[in-house]
């Protein structure tokens, strides 16, 4: 993972994950997922849009690992990678916690000030 904030393009960090969730369409897919594994046909089905522009999708979403494919005769077959899910929860949940914290100093320092005020009045 990248030391600087903004990571460095396909480095597999949590940026990947959120860019490739970042669509309605690869978000509707990821759920569609969760259920169990499908063919292209499969999860294009319900997106009104030509299959090599929900290719492009798919593309995305495995190369940021959310998703990972395997040929089953003449079809490809898509599956949830739970685990870069789990990545993603992980960063969120630490990002939580310091903007919890930060909110936290500042309501004191909230408190502080409101003390003061009212002693000076």
């Amino acid at each position: 993972m990248a030391s600087h904030p903004r990571e460095a393009a396909g480095d597999g960090g949590p940026g990947e994950i959120f860019k490739a969730l970042a669509d309605p369409t690869r978000r509707s897919v990821i759920e569609r997922l969760s259920k169990g594994p499908a063919s292209m046909t499969e999860l294009s089905q319900s997106h009104q849009m030509t299959l090599p522009s929900f290719a492009q999708h798919l593309r995305v979403l495995e190369k940021s690992g959310l998703l990972q494919s395997a040929k089953q005769g003449r079809e490809r077959r898509y599956r949830l990678v739970p685990t870069r899910l789990a990545m993603a929860e992980d960063w969120l949940g630490k990002q939580r916690a310091v903007w919890e914290q930060r909110l936290d100093r500042l309501e004191l320092y909230m408190e502080g000030m409101k003390k003061e005020g009212s002693k000076s009045a």
